[in-house]
């Protein structure tokens, strides 16, 4: 920490108020080529801080005003020494922004997007896939649509600039849900174009993007809480995604989707990878291969076997049945338009990113009455505490669903602690004999 300077002249409002009223400021030097001054006016003070930029030239600035007649709040009104710590700091991140002029071109917001689609879509290729159309096109509409934010230099964002632009999305009528999902997004931009340019970047930046853009950790909880549903209405789901299917002449494609969605809790994006061969009927379960999120340690498994139940072995049958076990086990009809509003199908393929299921997934909703915030996390979330509820062991908990022990404990503690309560109560048994049944006279 940087030594804290005195000066019997700035240091309290009383010696301060002794000072003659005029424009040029009171200095006092805190290091090299760095000034704290006081510029004293008829109606009260404020702080400067003066900074040696080279070739005689001098750059000043304020920090806010004294504490002459109010007391200080460390925000705009500022004691001697709250002032000191932020003239150390204005001049530390205008030394950073220097430094980083000196390297070229400024990286802009637009800049840090576009980079990020060609990241994204060189990934998906390598997997054989391509980049989720919902991802770009909310990008595309809610940040590189606009201009003033697209335009902005990465080293020019500020926490109150993200924290606005997060703010502005609810303001458009988007769920909650929505705003995490492109937050998430564009968090995820920013980060990768600190990374690919951190020596032209702010050492400030990353903090600013983790702490504008995180979501506040009450309401992360509460959604959370909120798409955890009974087994009642987990059937509710399953049950209408049957309806939905026959409806919309799905072929069993949708209402399979769903029902293993359901039966394993596992996300979308493996369940599009499982192959025929990946269903053990012998052994009851869907060998269900991990996520691409993080990095997998070496020798980790690369599937996770997922116990399921006769009723999802009867399900899935049909779409075994004499296909080879190389091909992908959840289809979708591929439609054509054919007219205003009308389709017809042209055969089926697999599915491709998650975006295909928001329409079917409206529909089903709609047709069980459940809330219309409903993700189709929510199976996830729901498989996860039933597993909780059930006394299952956190680590098999989270093998089960290719997630951590730590992440199961942070964000379902709730739920562990009720669990365990559960289990608790369940291990309790009468310890004092009941009193004896009064014997009946017969006949």
């Amino acid at each position: 920490m940087a030594k804290r300077v005195r000066d019997a002249n700035l240091e309290s409002r009383d010696a301060r108020a002794k000072l003659k009223a005029r424009g040029k400021p009171y200095f006092k030097s805190l290091d090299r080529g760095l000034h704290i001054g006081y510029r004293k006016g008829k109606k009260g003070g404020v702080w400067v801080c003066r900074r040696y930029r080279g070739a005689e030239k001098y750059a000043v600035e304020s920090l806010g005003g004294a504490d002459d007649k109010q007391d200080a709040d460390g925000v705009v009104i500022l004691d001697f020494y709250q002032a000191q710590n932020k003239a150390r700091e204005t001049a530390a991140v205008a030394r950073e922004h220097e430094r980083v002029a000196e390297l070229g071109a400024p990286i802009t917001v637009s800049d840090a997007i576009e980079a990020y689609f060609g990241i994204r879509e060189r990934k998906e290729q390598k997997r054989g896939g391509r980049m989720k159309r919902d991802a770009r096109s909310k990008l595309t509409k809610h940040v590189l649509d606009d201009n003033k934010l697209a335009a902005t230099e990465l080293n020019a964002l500020t926490k109150d600039t993200l924290t606005k632009w997060r703010t502005s999305l609810s303001s458009k009528g988007l769920s909650g849900g929505s705003v995490r999902r492109i937050a998430v997004d564009f968090r995820a931009a920013l980060n990768a174009a600190v990374k690919n340019n951190d020596s032209k970047l702010s050492a400030s930046l990353p903090r600013i993007i983790r702490t504008a853009l995180a979501p506040p950790e009450d309401e992360e909880e509460a959604v959370r809480e909120a798409q955890v549903l009974a087994d009642a209405d987990i059937r509710r789901i399953i049950e209408a995604a049957r309806q939905v299917d026959g409806k919309g002449d799905w072929g069993g494609d949708l209402d399979r989707l769903i029902l293993v969605m359901a039966a394993t809790g596992s996300r979308f994006s493996q369940l599009a990878r499982v192959r025929v061969s990946d269903v053990q009927v012998a052994k009851s379960r869907i060998s269900v291969p991990v996520s691409f999120k993080g990095k997998r340690r070496q020798g980790a498994p690369i599937h996770a076997n997922v116990p399921v139940g006769e009723d999802v072995l009867a399900a899935l049958r049909p779409a075994i049945a004499g296909r080879k076990g190389t091909d992908p086990l959840l289809l979708r009809p591929n439609w054509q338009r054919v007219g205003f509003n009308k389709h017809k199908k042209v055969g089926r393929g697999p599915w491709g990113d998650s975006a295909q299921l928001n329409k079917p997934w409206a529909a089903i909703i709609r047709a069980t009455g459940l809330p219309s915030d409903l993700v189709p996390y929510c199976l996830r979330h729901s498989s996860i505490v039933r597993g909780l509820r059930a006394g299952l062991p956190i680590n098999l908990v989270a093998d089960l669903h290719n997630t951590s022990a730590s992440m199961i404990e942070r964000h379902y503690a709730a739920f562990i602690v009720d669990a365990l309560d559960e289990i608790a109560a369940r291990a309790v048994v009468p310890l004092t004999s009941p009193p004896p049944a009064p014997l009946r006279s017969v006949g």
